[in-house]
């Protein structure tokens, strides 16, 4: 049920851009300098594009920022995971080597007691 819930999101919200895409067809000038700072550097670079791709365009431009910001900030978690991981493997293969050389972990006083009670 919830697969065909998401496919219905997804195709309303195809359509929505498909809509706002038809309706905004209209070309519009994408300047990279303002008028007065290209005439004093001699570029003026500009491109017409339909308004749809322009919004579109910011709407993808946002999306991909957030996403690149999110994972930088978030380096230090990802760090933090890793040498734990690492640490829990070390920690894991010392405590094999223990059992193996002793045949199995010398447990506390207290836990061989509470053993003893239940067995």
């Amino acid at each position: 049920m919830l697969k065909y819930l998401r496919y219905l999101i997804v195709l309303v919200a195809a359509l929505c851009l498909l809509v706002m895409a038809f309706a905004n067809r209209a070309a519009v000038t994408v300047k990279a300098l303002p008028d007065d700072m290209a005439a004093l550097w001699g570029r003026n670079w500009q491109v017409d594009l339909p308004l749809f791709l322009v919004i579109l365009g910011g709407v993808v431009a946002g999306l991909l920022i957030g996403f690149i910001w999110e994972w930088l900030r978030e380096h230090r978690h990802r760090a933090t995971a890793s040498s734990q991981a690492t640490e829990a493997r070390r920690l894991q293969r010392e405590l094999a080597a223990m059992r193996d050389a002793k045949g199995q972990v010398q447990q506390d006083d207290v836990l061989v007691l509470i053993e003893k009670k239940k067995g």
